[in-house]
């Protein structure tokens, strides 16, 4: 099998892992035509300083010897199967990066033989290209579930940054799925790398050139609609990683039907929409400081398919509004919804020269379309804010969901016969109680 056969196996292979960004561009490659690369292979991460890199993005290889019903390459699936040697893809990774495909690569492995020996395969690649090709690219690799202390170590100082998927949000998905992974095996490497970056930091605070252990962190991947699980679950696990293990990002990816276990959902479309909410609400974790008891609890254990979270908390939470603009301190406005976090700093600053009026908030980047259900400035509602739950939930679902638009305004009473696609009112009631 030649290099282009097995790049073609193991780009395609990589192509589930979601621990990076993706441009979710599909312009397919033309013969004869410039800029056209191999359709897998090519992924987007993004640099400290917000720079757009080119990653190559590929397995060592795709053998492997567990058989987890919701991988594409496990044991019993009948596909192709490739290795590369550690010289063949560093040779590789360079012709690319020296044609200006790409800035770095992103490398994980099927386990051949044990989780040791896959890791070791990888280090040596890594290896030819830190220390004989003298590669400075980012790098992104995939620690194994099971592998040895010493090869995160040793992996460990040649990345910038690594992961251990987490794969199922539940030790009962895994003893379903994946029989042989346990939830020790993942977050023991986990535990490896959060104290590692710990030690290094210490180390560099005494001595200024001793080798960075994972300088960008260590990432992780959850599988999403393949269990039962509940948005709740979900992101009660994200945030206990986020806590206790010190992850810079906690990656979430649709299940994709590929496996052919009784229990897996077969023949369902993968739940973009609610991949994209645990992503919403992530972001409102890390950034906005919600805790997940506020977004999702025992009554509401699923996030608002119509609403984006921040929206169908504040819906949720009437007693706390309107807020009002000029007095209310940052970890207020951060909870309302059309104030990101640039734009509360902003009200914060502009506040300061004088008193804001209505038409200041679309200036400061405030999106007044969302804020204006849910604040006051000096005392005074905004144009066109209504207090009614029913028509600011549809407003909100339709600014959410461009594809609920009708040609009416949206500001109209509901409609008393159903609208195909759009909320009718026991839609907007059940989803305010959490019964949808």
């Amino acid at each position: 099998m030649d290099i282009m056969q097995k790049l073609e196996i193991l780009t395609d292979s990589a192509k589930y892992d979601a621990a990076c960004t993706s441009s979710g561009s599909d312009r397919s490659p033309v013969a004869g035509k410039l800029g056209g690369t191999c359709a897998p292979g090519i992924c987007h991460s993004f640099s400290a300083d917000g720079r757009c890199i080119s990653l190559l993005k590929v397995l060592q290889s795709n053998v492997c010897m567990y058989d987890c019903q919701y991988c594409v390459n496990r044991r019993s699936n009948d596909v192709p199967r490739a290795s590369f040697t550690p010289r063949e893809l560093a040779d590789l990774t360079i012709g690319m990066y020296r044609r200006n495909y790409i800035e770095g690569l992103f490398l994980s492995s099927g386990v051949s033989g044990t989780p040791d020996h896959a890791m070791e395969e990888m280090i040596r690649t890594i290896r030819i290209l830190r220390e004989e090709y003298g590669f400075r690219g980012y790098i992104h690799a995939k620690a194994i579930p099971g592998c040895s202390p010493e090869a995160v170590e040793l992996l460990g100082r040649l990345v910038d940054r690594m992961s251990v998927n987490i794969e199922l949000p539940s030790e009962q998905g895994l003893k379903t799925f994946a029989p042989a992974k346990t939830k020790q095996n993942i977050l023991a490497p986990m535990r490896h790398i959060r104290d590692g970056i710990t030690q290094s930091k210490e180390e560099l605070a005494v001595y200024r050139h001793v080798p960075k252990f994972v300088p960008a962190g260590q990432s992780t991947q959850m599988i999403v609609g393949a269990t039962p699980d509940t948005d709740r679950q979900i992101l009660r696990l994200t945030e206990g990683l986020y806590k206790q293990y010190g992850l810079k990002r906690v990656f979430f990816s649709a299940y994709i039907p590929v496996g052919t276990h009784a229990l897996l959902p077969k023949n369902t479309p993968p739940p973009l929409l609610r991949e994209h909410r645990l992503y919403q609400t992530d972001w409102l974790l890390r950034f906005y400081g919600f805790s997940v008891d506020e977004i999702v609890d025992e009554e509401h254990p699923s996030l608002d398919p119509f609403l984006d979270p921040k929206c169908a908390w504040a819906l949720r939470h009437p007693e706390y509004f309107p807020v009002e603009i000029n007095r209310a301190d940052k970890e207020t406005l951060l909870h309302v919804p059309g104030i990101g976090v640039k734009s509360a700093l902003r009200i914060l600053r502009a506040r300061r020269v004088g008193a804001l009026r209505p038409e200041d908030l679309k200036k400061l980047g405030v999106v007044v379309k969302r804020a204006k259900f849910f604040v006051t400035c000096n005392g005074r509602r905004l144009p066109d804010a209504i207090d009614d739950p029913v028509i600011v939930y549809r407003h909100l679902a339709e600014l959410s969901r461009p594809e609920l638009k009708k040609a009416a305004s949206p500001m109209e009473q509901l409609t008393l016969f159903p609208t195909p696609n759009l909320p009718t009112g026991e839609d907007v009631m059940a989803c305010l109680t959490g019964q949808l």
